[in-house]
């Protein structure tokens, strides 16, 4: 039986790999290959990194650190949490593992505009398409920059965004606008114009963002989609563990959730969504792993 089963490889996962291999406990780290981190095409706001640094690069240099000392990463897709007594059982594939814990990485996909794949991600390599106002915004500063969204989730990206640059259009994905007068009022206060969709289609034109609008076509330097995401927090749900409605899942001040044994770090738990922040949770989760399971048996060498 492994003492702790991490489950996602991104760098939360990463993390308590690195520390829990330390400690000297026996872990497995499962990795469906669908990290968020792995899309960055480049993050500025990581310190360490002066001259920035790709996603995909970060994530190989953690995982290498996380092997000298023994981790093994496992390209699996885990299908199920099973509690057995105060322990677990873990489903991949054809094959079963248990553990004395889980830690559980699985972080969030961002609902992505309609465009095809390979398009998507050729512009997201380009720096059309982005994510994360707080991860790029200073690459954004006086450029052109259209948001994809509406309601209060919208408002309040393109007002964050309007931090960066005066030149911010809120567009609706499917149609006409929702949005309440207040956020009309606070739209107009701070100049952002607000467009009724529907948005598509999108593509990438050189170095602009062409995207349609009811209004006619408009060009973008960058275009943030303000969609909402999906928590991966199914497999803790269905193993007993609460979550928020929006399926973040809840965590104390040491990152267990509701189950016992099972904690989790990172993007699937409510909070800020940045790299930094899921390191620092995995640190937390990982010893205070490492602490519970010196009380059930003592740790000596």
């Amino acid at each position: 039986m492994d003492d702790c089963i991490i489950i996602g490889a991104g760098p939360a996962g990463l993390t308590a790999a690195i520390y829990l291999a330390r400690f000297h406990l026996s872990i497995r780290l499962f990795d469906c290959g669908s990290s968020r981190a792995a899309l960055i095409p480049r993050t500025h706001n990581h310190a360490g990194y002066p001259d920035g640094i790709e996603g995909p690069d970060l994530l190989l240099r953690m995982l290498r650190q996380a092997e000298r000392y023994g981790a093994v990463r496992e390209g699996v897709e885990v299908t199920r949490i099973e509690p057995i007594g105060r322990d677990f059982r873990v489903h991949a594939g054809d094959h079963t593992f248990d553990a004395r814990t889980i830690l559980l990485a699985t972080g969030v996909v961002n609902n992505r505009p309609d465009m095809p794949r390979d398009a998507h991600d050729a512009a997201l390599a380009a720096g059309l398409i982005r994510y994360c106002p707080i991860c790029d915004g200073y690459e954004v500063t006086d450029k052109r920059v259209g948001v994809i969204g509406t309601g209060d989730h919208g408002m309040r990206e393109a007002l964050f965004l309007r931090g960066y640059t005066r030149e911010v259009t809120l567009i609706a994905h499917d149609g006409a606008h929702d949005l309440p007068d207040v956020c009309r009022r606070e739209l107009a206060d701070a100049g952002v114009e607000w467009v009724d969709g529907p948005c598509t289609p999108l593509h990438a034109d050189g170095a602009e963002m062409v995207v349609q609008t009811a209004e006619g076509e408009r060009r973008f330097d960058s275009v943030y989609p303000a969609l909402g995401s999906v928590i991966r927090s199914k497999l803790a749900v269905e193993a007993g563990a609460q979550a928020s409605d929006d399926g973040c899942l809840e965590v104390d001040d040491h990152q267990r959730t509701s189950l016992p044994g099972l904690f989790a770090a990172g993007d699937v738990v409510k909070g800020l969504d940045q790299i930094s922040n899921a390191m620092g949770q995995a640190g937390v989760a990982a010893t205070t792993i490492r602490n519970e399971l010196s009380e059930r048996m003592p740790l000596r060498r």
